[in-house]
């Protein structure tokens, strides 16, 4: 069964990689590393290694036995695309999620150029398939080179997950972008985010036309400050087929 989420956007989880290392300031307070290091040296516990880089290889089909339509985040505990994983086991994961048609798969990375050239390689003569969304993170108006490799990045639906963010993102054209996801950060070290961050961000998706989904202001916990900007919650999705909703 899939890991079950409390993630607004997505339905389940599933891990054929865990464990990372940090490369931007998004990372500083990564909740990921906080869980997975409270288990470090338990024997037998599936974070034994705590957060170091893990392929899990037994995990490579689990998708193909859920029968349940649903929206899957891949790899909520690690980047499939990290210089440490190799291009040989990142298409197997490619190859299961193009295999379960029935789910639709969100695969999130700050290493954004490899995905660019892994997927142009990948699909330079085919379509890529509607059920894998290609997204990168971006916590600040320093790491937007990650959007131009996303642009260049061949998929069916590009998403941008602005969290947490950390500072003003400033203008950021969206062409080519599907859907933007924005939120702030949760944890007992949180960094604060100022509405107007958020709302700059919301004025350009809505002027592009792009989907917008505005996750959570943060704070100790993720919904220590719920999640309504002006006056609302924001569920946009790319396309109404994909909602979570539905």
């Amino acid at each position: 069964m899939a890991a079950q989420t409390s993630i607004e956007w997505t339905d389940a989880t599933w891990n054929p990689v865990t464990g990372c290392t940090k490369i931007s300031p998004g990372c500083f307070h990564c909740y990921a590393e906080r869980f997975s290091e409270r288990f470090r040296g338990v024997p037998g516990h599936p974070f034994e290694n705590g957060f170091d880089l893990t392929l899990r290889p037994e995990r490579l089909r689990q998708p193909l036995s859920w029968r349940q339509p649903r929206m899957i985040f891949v790899n909520s505990m690690s980047d499939l695309f990290h210089k440490d994983v190799p291009d040989e086991f990142v298409g197997q994961v490619f190859d299961t999620m193009e295999e379960a048609g029935q789910h639709t798969f969100q695969v999130l990375t700050k290493r954004s150029s490899r995905m660019a050239r892994f997927t142009r390689r990948r699909y330079a003569d085919r379509a890529p398939p509607p059920n894998v969304w290609l997204g990168v993170s971006v916590e600040d108006g320093a790491r937007k080179s990650r959007i131009v490799h996303l642009q260049r990045t061949t998929a069916a639906v590009r998403f941008l997950s602005v969290e947490p963010l950390v500072g003003p993102l400033g203008a950021v054209n969206l062409t080519g972008i599907h859907w933007v996801i924005v939120g702030g950060e949760s944890g007992p070290k949180h960094r604060p985010i100022l509405p107007e961050w958020v709302g700059e961000v919301r004025d350009q998706c809505v002027a592009q036309k792009v989907a917008f989904f505005f996750k959570q202001w943060g704070g100790v916990r993720p919904k220590s400050n719920g999640r309504v900007l002006d006056g609302r919650e924001w569920n946009e999705f790319p396309t109404s087929t994909f909602s979570k909703a539905a």
